[in-house]
């Protein structure tokens, strides 16, 4: 791309996500059950969740059943009271911004889509972020980084955004960091950090663990504001089956460890299909994204052949998430084989 990211605009006005194979199958007249769905990045090899026992079915969840301590131990966050657990990342970014003082906040225009909706209408004013910039504009007093990125899949160090939080801290304002792709890179996470006053981190345990229909997320930060959140939200905000489904997955380190390993596999395999077809990628281990002129018409063409990806038409690109499967994997290298035949007119041998 030749565009600085600070020279585009900010997109509210409609929230798409992956994921939406229903509106694929509509609209290209393929079944629902003939679709290959590489539309979001979540890991396509989910966590085995342990039978659930009966209580969690029958009971009120109970909140003092250790599920923050266990996600504070997972995440390396201070502590407990540094943890609140949400149903999922997304209940967080709706009733956080209504409690963060009306600001201006910069936000990188291709990002996590809700974010900028989400503070617009709690009255804040969004403006994009130029996220290679080392100080921050003065106009700016929040700032939402999505680490690594989705979809350009950048990543940010550590040290960069320590930096941002100082500078926002200083102004009395808040860096709000969402990891939720950091499972595969637990060392770059900022949990450990959350102490600090104006330093929210959110944690998904959807993408990594395959997990994301138990609807459980996390938010660390300071125990104010947490509990001011927890006020917004209610109770029992995470069922007991996801709370027994979460606290198995983030106890099973050998899982973990072969995961990841796994994982950077798969993700290397992705970008060598890619790169075979003459496609530039970023990645991280559970997705690659590509900017390409082309990314329309590759995104028609696989879904033509029942792949679904997801398109950006605002920067043209496309995000791919990883086959589950050698059938799969099969799949998607001849789809896009022949899909790239067709765009670049290339008749096939």
């Amino acid at each position: 791309m030749n565009e600085r990211i600070a020279d585009l605009q900010v997109d509210s006005s409609a929230v798409v996500h992956g994921g939406n194979l229903h509106e694929a199958a509509a609209r290209y007249g393929i079944p629902y059950a003939q679709w290959l769905d590489l539309s979001t990045g979540i890991n396509p090899h989910g966590y085995p969740v342990p039978p659930v026992p009966a209580d969690a079915w029958r009971r009120l969840p109970d909140e003092g059943d250790g599920f923050a301590a266990c996600a504070a131990r997972y995440y390396g966050a201070p502590d407990a009271a540094h943890v609140l657990p949400v149903a999922g990342s997304q209940a967080a970014i709706r009733a956080l911004p209504p409690l963060l003082p009306r600001a201006t906040i910069g936000i990188a225009p291709l990002t996590y889509s809700e974010y900028a909706p989400a503070f617009q209408r709690a009255g804040h004013q969004v403006l994009p972020l130029d996220v290679s910039c080392e100080t921050l504009p003065d106009t700016l007093t929040h700032v939402v980084i999505v680490n690594p990125n989705n979809p350009t899949a950048e990543h940010l160090s550590a040290g960069k955004l320590l930096q941002w939080h100082a500078q926002l801290n200083a102004r009395g304002g808040t860096l709000l960091v969402d990891e939720a792709f950091a499972d595969t890179m637990p060392s770059a996470s900022l949990a450990a950090c959350t102490d600090r006053n104006g330093l929210i981190v959110l944690r998904s345990p959807g993408k990594f663990f395959g997990l994301a229909g138990v609807r459980a997320g996390f938010v660390l930060g300071a125990p104010a504001l947490l509990d001011a959140l927890h006020r917004a939200l209610g109770a029992w905000t995470v069922s007991g089956p996801a709370r027994h489904a979460v606290k198995a997955a983030f106890e099973d380190e050998t899982w973990q460890r072969q995961m990841r390993a796994r994982l950077a596999a798969d993700s290397a395999r992705l970008v060598n299909l890619l790169h075979a077809q003459g496609l530039a990628t970023r990645s991280t281990p559970l997705f690659a994204w590509c900017a390409d002129a082309r990314a329309a018409a590759l995104h028609d063409e696989l879904a033509q052949r029942g792949v679904w990806t997801r398109l950006f038409t605002a920067n043209g690109s496309v995000r791919f998430g990883l086959p589950a499967n050698e059938a799969e994997w099969t799949r998607f290298d001849e789809s896009l084989r022949d899909s790239m035949r067709v765009i670049d007119g290339v008749s096939a041998q």
